[in-house]
């Protein structure tokens, strides 16, 4: 095996043919901006708001998208923008915050007004230029903004208003630059899609060509043409992550991938005979089964803290790999089922957004060394978009359509320390959760459904007998594409039951609470 740490991006060329790049001012809707484009079969990534027209050049991208973001643009230390990015000639279309940046760059004046805009609001376009072709005289948009522009240049030409703003939307007269108030990439913008469509075909002049199928043939090729003769181990959790990245690595080598399943103790109740039913099933490769529950428990003792958890089961997971992988010939490369949001809030893009949500296992938490090359064929695309490969790929919908698990497990799903026995209440609950929205038929309704066990216990009454036991809480989510999610309103009926079962069949739980928190401001999962 080599000695030092390598990642590559495997990048199709037909990515690099036609691309968007969106700039992220700190917007909780940036990765939105970035599925929405991509919506358009138009590839897209995130970069830093810092990053110089030079370095946009190399990317050659067809369009820059400036995304909104907390700041106001005239306080000190608010992110800016290269100016030289209006001067390249690309189409520029800034978003809230965006389109307040490059008016105030392009002789605009921006100003904080007390008719503040947040939620919907109507807009009346004034102008149906390229931008708002085909759209309605009169249309709801997503409004989230305190400052606007409150004056431009007389090189811009405003396109829309509302009722308290009547700069909602610009262009400029000779740059390709055009600004919007509102968020066309919520889905509280009915419209916002056929904008998106008008600026990245009619102004970028994008084709459209973006296609996950030509995603798949054309990372096999280039994986096949990259690993040789080598061997790939590639870690198997259950999920449609590492499931989809084994499917196209055996496409791509066959009988030269080496799957591992680490057993770490903090998998679902019954997961590993699940995977390893699913792998005989679908697969052909050499699978490797470890025992780690002990060493990840040992790591994770008295460790309460969820990055240090999280650091600590990532350098434990590479250290299985690395003792297995020692076993097997000719292992030269590490597969992992990183995705693109993973890249992005672990902050790990060579030019994406700096700040840093959470460490992710396969991301954020490892060590310099690995032993192997890193593979990560999966890092360019959303959740969705992996479901849709998967089925590309001819995997079964039951695999495709699992809700998501965390690579930490339970133990970001167990709040407070970790101990063998409360992973064991906590799987018994999640159990009774996802076997009766399975049995409601939400499963494929809701998009994430879990127990999670609180570091509290409570007072009860069992048998005239007073209790002091665990808390369950029940979190279910809706959503498109995990960045934003909306608590499932879930019949009480079925929520009663839950309830029942799991206070009546898990010994040591009293009470149980439903999360109806959605994201943002909260995250899916509570740690």
């Amino acid at each position: 095996m080599s000695t030092t740490a390598a990642s590559h991006d495997v990048v199709p060329v037909s990515v690099a043919d036609e691309r968007v790049l969106v700039i992220d001012f700190g917007s909780q809707y940036a990765q939105l901006i970035a599925r929405r484009v991509r919506e358009q079969n138009v590839y897209c990534e995130i970069v830093r708001h810092d990053i110089t027209a030079e370095r946009i050049r190399k990317h050659s991208p067809r369009g820059l998208i400036l995304s909104g973001g907390p700041s106001s643009v005239y306080e000190d230390g608010a992110p800016q923008c290269d100016p030289a990015i209006f001067e390249i000639g690309i189409p520029v279309l800034g978003i809230c915050y965006g389109m307040q940046l490059a008016c105030n760059a392009l002789g605009g004046q921006v100003e904080n007004t007390p008719s503040r805009e947040y939620g919907r609001s109507r807009v009346e376009v004034t102008s149906h230029s390229d931008l708002f072709a085909g759209m309605p005289e009169a249309t709801d948009v997503w409004m989230s903004h305190g400052d606007q522009v409150a004056q431009v240049s007389d090189d811009f030409m405003p396109l829309a208003k509302t009722s308290t703003c009547p700069i909602a939307a610009v262009k400029h007269s000779s740059l390709p630059v055009y600004g919007i108030q509102f968020h066309p990439e919520v889905t509280h913008t009915p419209l916002g899609g056929t904008l998106l469509h008008n600026f990245l075909i009619s102004i970028c002049g994008c084709k459209g060509t973006w296609h996950l199928g030509d995603f798949a043939r054309e990372t096999i090729d280039a994986l096949r043409e990259r690993i040789g003769d080598s061997r790939v181990i590639c870690g198997l959790s259950g999920g449609v992550d590492s499931a989809v990245t084994a499917a196209l690595l055996y496409e791509a080598i066959g009988s030269q991938l080496s799957c591992i399943l680490v057993d770490n103790g903090l998998l679902r109740k019954d997961e590993q005979a699940a995977v390893i039913l699913e792998f005989t099933e679908h697969f052909k490769a050499d699978l490797h089964v470890v025992d780690g529950e002990e060493r990840f428990l040992s790591t994770l003792a008295g460790i309460t803290e969820p990055q240090e958890k999280r650091r600590r089961i990532g350098h434990a997971f590479i250290e299985c790999f690395k003792e297995e992988a020692a076993k097997i010939e000719d292992a030269t490369y590490l597969a992992q089922g990183t995705l693109y949001p993973d890249v992005i809030e672990s902050g790990a893009a060579p030019d994406g957004p700096a700040a840093t949500i959470k460490l992710h296992h396969n991301v954020g938490g490892l060590p310099d060394e690995l032993g192997f090359e890193l593979v990560e064929p999966l890092r360019d695309l959303f959740k969705d978009e992996v479901r849709k490969l998967g089925l590309e790929l001819g995997l079964p919908p039951d695999l495709v359509w699992r809700h998501p698990f965390p690579g930490p497990g339970l133990a970001v799903r167990c709040l407070g320390d970790i101990t063998r026995e409360k992973l064991d209440v906590l799987r018994e609950a999640d159990a009774i959760v996802v076997g009766e929205i399975k049995a409601a038929g939400l499963y494929r309704e809701t998009s994430q459904v879990f127990a999670v066990l609180l570091p509290v216990q409570s007072v009860g009454v069992m048998g005239d007998a007073r209790t002091y036991e665990n808390a369950i809480a029940v979190r279910s989510v809706n959503t498109d594409d995990f960045m934003t999610a909306d608590w499932s309103h879930l019949p009480y009926e079925l929520l009663a039951r839950i309830s029942t079962r799991i206070i009546n069949e898990v010994k040591g739980v009293n009470r149980v609470c439903y999360d109806i928190s959605s994201k943002p401001p909260a995250t899916i999962e509570w740690e």
